[in-house]
């Protein structure tokens, strides 16, 4: 019992704030998702032109909806988690993506079923379980966890970059 309360104040985003958060823009028309991404430029720039960047790393327009949705629904997400939470800078964007991909890096050459444990430990204990599911979730939806290309690369570490991130700045906000 002690574990899942000590989870559930780990965690800023909760399952009912992603659910929210992902019913709300599956609803919005483009004009509501034109207006959301204004107010990330606004609150988030370095979020939002993480994900712009992507088509200078081969990402096609059609793939670039997969991460411009999972940002709309992250931030919405943040929205509604009821803290006022810090603009990520680019330190912190860095700082993750080295976590990130050294972690990544650690799974190389390991037998495919401990690699297999480790994720899902890696999911299980993460601090943004819930933002982390709806992100492998909506990639797998559109086939985008197989990296079959560098683009397909890119664009998994942005969505995954984007998690750690949060979940950086959610550890900041909760230890105050």
């Amino acid at each position: 019992m002690a574990i899942g309360m000590r989870r559930s104040t780990m965690t800023l985003l909760t399952q009912a704030v992603m659910v929210r958060a992902t019913i709300d823009v599956n609803r919005m028309g483009a004009q509501h998702k034109v207006e959301l991404a204004d107010e990330i430029r606004v609150q988030q720039p370095n979020l939002l032109a993480s994900i712009l960047v992507l088509p200078q790393f081969g990402v096609d327009m059609q793939q670039l909806e997969v991460p411009i949705h999972v940002l709309l629904v992250a931030f919405q997400a943040m929205k509604h988690c009821g803290r006022a939470l810090p603009t990520i800078s680019e330190d912190v964007q860095e700082t993750c993506l080295q976590r990130l991909t050294a972690t990544m890096r650690f799974t190389e050459g390991l037998p495919p079923d401990l690699v297999e444990q480790m994720i899902t430990k890696f999911c299980v204990d993460h601090p943004e379980r819930y933002l982390l599911a709806f992100v492998y979730g909506h990639l797998g939806q559109h086939d985008l966890l197989r990296v079959r290309t560098d683009a397909e690369k890119y664009l998994l570490l942005a969505c995954l970059n984007l998690v750690e991130c949060v979940a950086h700045i959610g550890a900041q906000v909760q230890s105050k």
